[in-house]
């Protein structure tokens, strides 16, 4: 399994972070919202999953990865 911390923009409430949590976990990873932060901790199986797929997922929730 990777570990990778990504900065998201656009994060304000519980709301936004049941939908990035959510998004990575359609897609076929685990992640970790820190709000104060703005960043998301991501886990995933690369043989499985992109990092870019994780980033296009939290993006397409309206969510810019910076």
């Amino acid at each position: 399994m990777k570990t990778e911390v990504l900065q998201v923009k656009g994060m304000s409430c519980g709301h936004c972070v049941s939908s990035v949590e959510g998004a990575v976990k359609e897609a076929g990873g685990a992640a970790k919202v820190d709000l104060a932060d703005g960043k998301v901790t991501v886990e995933f199986d690369e043989a499985k999953l992109s990092l870019q797929t994780i980033k296009e997922a939290i993006e397409e929730q309206g969510y810019d990865v910076v």
